[in-house]
């Protein structure tokens, strides 16, 4: 049984494709499937060929990198994606990863980098070159802020603190519902929306909270 990496490779530039062809059969643990030169054709073979890892510039004729990659997430193709790119943009890096992008390299780096990147990559683990390694650092320290950042009533739309107030004010689901002239499912939704944003759990957690709140809820 053949052990090696399947990778597929698309980039709209013969020769760039050439040197990144060269670059992954001198290690004998990968092997090409396919190439393409345009996004179309590459998420035709990546469809096809079913690929272990699909290597593909970001900016491509017919289909762009990232279109593939929302078409791969979309459709749940089971094949990992690593970008070629050779602007240093944190923006499209942030949507990359967003769209489970799990590579990426820059153009400059791509001999010394695509190989070991590859390899990763296949491993389910993230590669990117060391020179954008501030975004990645970028990321987490938002994601922890994020987390640091404890929910407050500000996060309600009106309606919702609407629907707190009267729940402070001990007014059943269907209550609420006859007076705020909607239906007893849409204020379910609101309750279980208000639970998730203010992370509150438990069967009477909503109602506790909106009694100890109750002064604050405008």
């Amino acid at each position: 049984m053949d052990k090696r990496i399947k990778v597929l490779i698309a980039d709209d530039h013969p020769i760039f494709r050439k040197g990144l062809r060269q670059a992954i059969e001198s290690d004998r643990s990968l092997v090409i499937v396919g190439e393409a030169g345009d996004g179309i054709e590459a998420y035709r073979l990546i469809e096809e060929l079913r690929p272990d890892v699909a290597v593909l510039d970001i900016e491509m004729p017919g289909m762009t990198g990232l279109d593939i990659a929302k078409k791969i997430q979309k459709l749940s193709v089971a094949v990992d994606v690593i970008f070629l790119t050779m602007y240093k943009d944190e923006d499209m890096f942030n949507e990359a990863l967003d769209l489970g992008v799990k590579g990426y390299v820059l153009k400059e780096n791509t001999v010394e980098d695509i190989v070991n990147c590859i390899k990763v990559v296949a491993k389910g683990k993230y590669f990117l070159s060391p020179s954008i390694s501030s975004y990645l650092v970028n990321r987490n320290e938002r994601a922890k802020s994020l987390l640091r950042k404890k929910p407050e009533l500000k996060d309600l739309t009106p309606t919702e603190r609407k629907i707190l107030k009267l729940i402070a004010e001990n007014k059943t689901s269907k209550e609420i519902a006859m007076l705020l002239h909607i239906s007893h499912r849409t204020v379910e939704n609101h309750r279980l929306n208000i639970c998730n944003k203010l992370d509150i759990h438990g069967s009477h957690a909503l109602l506790r909270f909106a009694l100890e709140n109750k002064t604050e809820i405008e």
